[in-house]
C-alpha cells in the first residue's frame, strides 16, 4: 500500500491520499519534513527552491518509507539537469525516517510560470 503526496501548480499544498499503514502523526512530520527538505534545493540559476518553483509534480510515501519523487525542470536543456536529481534524492534521503530516496525527471505537462508560489513569484520580483 502506498500514499501520495501529490503537490500540484502553484498552491504546493500536498494532498495525502489513500490509506497508509503509517500513522497519521508520523505521515505529517514525514511530509513536513520532506518538503523542508525539497526547499532545500536551488536551481543555482533561480533565487528560489524548487518547492516553490512547482518542480515537484510528485512525491509518493511507501509503507516502509521508501520515497519516489516526480519532479521536472523549467527547462529541458538546464545546465544542472543531470545533477538536480542526486542534489534532491541526498536532501530527501536525510530525513529522518526516510528509508529510501528515488527521482524521475518528467517533462509532460511542460513545466510554466502557473506552478510557481506567490513565494516564488516575490523572489523573482514577477509580480
Amino acid at each position: 500500500m502506498s500514499t501520495d503526496a501529490t503537490i500540484t501548480g502553484g498552491n504546493n499544498t500536498p494532498a495525502v491520499e489513500g490509506a497508509s499503514a503509517i500513522p497519521p502523526a508520523e505521515m505529517d512530520r514525514l511530509t513536513d519534513d520532506i518538503v523542508a527538505a525539497l526547499k532545500s534545493v536551488y536551481d543555482p540559476e533561480i533565487p528560489a527552491d524548487i518547492y516553490e518553483l512547482g518542480l515537484i509534480y510528485k512525491v509518493d510515501i511507501d509503507d516502509d518509507r521508501k520515497v519516489a519523487i516526480d519532479m521536472t525542470l523549467t527547462a529541458p536543456g538546464c545546465p544542472v539537469a543531470g545533477e538536480m536529481p542526486g542534489w534532491v534524492e541526498n536532501a530527501v534521503s536525510a530525513v529522518q525516517g526516510v528509508q529510501s530516496c528515488s527521482v524521475t525527471m518528467v517533462f509532460d505537462p511542460p513545466w510554466d510560470q502557473s506552478r510557481m508560489s506567490d513565494e516564488a513569484r516575490v523572489a523573482l520580483d514577477m509580480w
